[in-house]
C-alpha cells in the first residue's frame, strides 16, 4: 500500500516506477489522483457546509427572539440546505475513498532500482550456482522421478510410502499421503531446518495460527486481489497460503521500540493453496500441491538500509540448508514482472532436480519495504534524542523467505540421493533426526 500524499507530491516518479513493474501500470497514478481530488473536494464541501450550518444555527435563535420571521425562515432554509450538502458530500467522499482505497490496496509494490526489467521468468538474472548438478549422492545415473521412487518404496503390508491414489480418493487431485520412513524423512527435514534457523541463524521459533481473518490477508497483500488463490472457511476465516501471513501479522497495529528490532521469526506450518490458474502444470508428484509444509522466515526491520542487508542475510540462511544437505542450487534475482505482489526485491533459490534436468524453485526471499507495514499499521519509534524527546513513529520494513519448502526439499533429496535399487541414502545431516537410519529401502 502507498501513501497517497507521496504520490500526490511525486506523481512522475511513481508513474515511472509502476511502468517498470508492468507496462501500462503507470496510468493508475492518474486514477489515484482523480479519486484523491474527489475525496478532498467532498471533504472541503462538507466542512464548508458544516461551518455554515453551525453559524446559521446560532443566528436562528436570535432571529426568532427578535421577531424577524423573514430572517428566521431564511436561516432555517440555509441550515436545511447545508444539511443536504453535508449528506451528499459525505456520500461522495465515501464513494471516492472506496475507489481510491481499491487502487491503493490493489496496486503492486514498486521494484528497487537494481531489479532487472522484464515481463516473466525469462528476464530473471542468475547470481550464482552452488554444487555439481551431475553428481548423484546415491550413485544412480538412471534417474527416476520422485513420484515413481516414492510409489516404489513400500511399507510392511505393501502400501506405497508416497501414496497419491489414496490421497486423491479422499481429497481429490494434488494431495499426497506419506507413510513410514518417508513421513519421518519429511519430519526430519522440517526439524533440521528449524534447528538450523533457530540455533545457528538467530530466528525465534513461532507456532502461529493456520486460520486467520480477512484483515490478516489484506495486511500481507493476498487480499483483496488474490482471494481465488486461497481457501476460505464457511465462517469467514482463511487458511494460510504461507505462514508469512501469520508471522508478519504478529506485529500489526503495534508501535515497536527501536531496541526490539530487528525481529526474526521462523515457523513450520502446513500451507494451503488453491493453485487457481495452474491447470496442467506439475500435475504429477509433489511439486505443486494444495497442501504442503514449509519452514518460513520473517524479519521485521527499521528501514530500507537494514532491509536490504537483511535480504542478503536471509537468503544465505536459506542457502545454508541446501549446502548442508549437499543439494545443488542456483540463486536468481527476479525481474520486475516475475516478483510477487508485495515485493520490492526478490531472490529465488532453485534446486536441481535430475529427473527434470532443470532447476526448480525451492525458496523465495523478498524485501517488501514498508508496503505491508502500511496495510497492517505496524510501526516503530526511534530512540529519543536531545533534539527530539519523543520521535514520531515510522513504519517498519518487512521481509519473508522460505527456509525451505519442505516437500520440495524432500523431492530433491529423493532424486539426488537415490540408489540403483530404488532405495534412498539418508543425507548425513538428517541421520540424527532419523534415529541413525542410513538408507530408506
Amino acid at each position: 500500500m502507498f501513501d497517497i500524499r507521496a504520490i500526490r507530491d511525486n506523481p512522475d516518479a511513481f508513474r515511472a516506477a509502476f511502468e517498470r513493474k508492468q507496462k501500462g501500470l503507470g496510468d493508475v497514478v492518474s486514477h489515484m489522483l482523480d479519486h484523491d481530488a474527489a475525496v478532498r473536494k467532498a471533504v472541503s464541501d462538507k466542512q464548508e457546509a458544516e461551518a455554515a450550518r453551525n453559524a446559521n444555527s446560532k443566528e436562528i435563535g436570535k432571529a426568532k427572539a427578535s421577531g424577524d420571521d423573514a430572517l428566521f425562515e431564511q436561516l432555517r432554509k440555509e441550515v436545511a440546505d447545508a444539511k443536504d450538502v453535508i449528506e451528499a458530500a459525505g456520500e461522495q467522499e465515501a464513494a471516492a475513498r472506496a475507489e481510491l482505497d481499491n487502487l491503493l490496496y490493489g496496486t503492486p509494490n514498486i521494484p528497487m532500482p537494481d531489479v532487472p526489467e522484464g515481463e516473466d521468468e525469462d528476464s530473471n538474472v542468475e547470481q550464482h550456482q552452488w554444487g555439481d548438478p551431475t553428481k548423484r549422492q546415491g550413485g544412480r545415473n538412471d534417474v527416476q522421478d520422485h513420484a515413481d521412487l516414492g510409489a516404489g518404496l513400500k511399507n510392511a503390508i505393501g502400501q506405497p510410502l508416497m501414496d497419491f491414489e489414496a490421497a486423491a480418493a479422499m481429497s481429490g487431485a494434488r494431495f499426497v499421503a506419506l507413510r513410514g520412513q518417508l513421513a519421518r524423512l519429511e519430519r526430519a527435514l522440517a526439524s533440521f531446518m528449524l534447528d538450523k534457523q533457530t540455533l545457528e541463524n538467530g530466528y525465534e521459533e513461532t507456532n502461529p495460527p493456520l486460520l486467520v481473518r480477512e484483515e490478516a490477508l489484506i495486511g500481507t497483500g493476498q487480499l483483496p486481489k488474490f482471494g481465488e488463490d486461497s481457501f476460505q472457511t464457511t465462517d469467514g476465516h482463511w487458511l494460510i497460503a504461507t505462514s508469512e501471513i501469520s508471522l508478519t501479522n504478529l506485529v500489526r497495529e503495534q508501535i515497536l521500540d527501536a531496541d526490539k528490532l530487528p525481529i526474526r521469526m521462523t515457523g513450520h506450518t502446513p500451507c494451503f493453496r488453491s493453485e487457481a490458474g495452474s491447470a496442467g502444470r506439475d500435475t504429477k508428484g509433489m511439486i505443486r500441491l494444495h497442501q504442503f509444509n514449509k519452514v518460513e522466515m520473517v524479519s521485521i526491520v527499521r528501514d530500507e538500509e537494514e532491509g536490504l542487508e537483511e535480504l542478503e542475510r536471509m537468503t544465505k540462511c536459506a542457502e545454508g540448508i541446501l549446502e548442508t544437505l549437499d543439494l545443488p542450487y542456483r540463486r536468481m534475482l527476479l525481474c520486475t514482472g516475475d516478483m510477487g505482489f508485495g515485493a520490492r526485491k526478490t531472490y529465488d533459490l532453485e534446486v536441481w532436480l535430475p529427473s527434470q534436468n532443470t532447476y526448480r524453485e525451492i525458496s523465495s526471499c523478498s524485501y517488501c519495504g514498508d508496503f505491508q507495514a502500511r496495510r497492517m499499521s505496524a510501526r516503530w519509534r526511534p530512540a529519543p534524542s536531545e533534539d527530539n524527546a519523543k520521535p514520531k513513529p515510522e513504519f517498519v520494513h518487512t521481509l519473508n523467505g522460505s527456509g525451505l519448502a519442505v516437500g520440495r526439499t524432500l523431492v530433491a533429496v529423493l532424486e539426488i540421493y537415490q540408489n540403483e535399487d530404488g532405495s534412498i541414502t539418508v543425507p548425513d545431516a538428517l541421520r540424527p533426526y532419523m534415529g541413525g537410519l542410513e538408507v530408506i529401502s
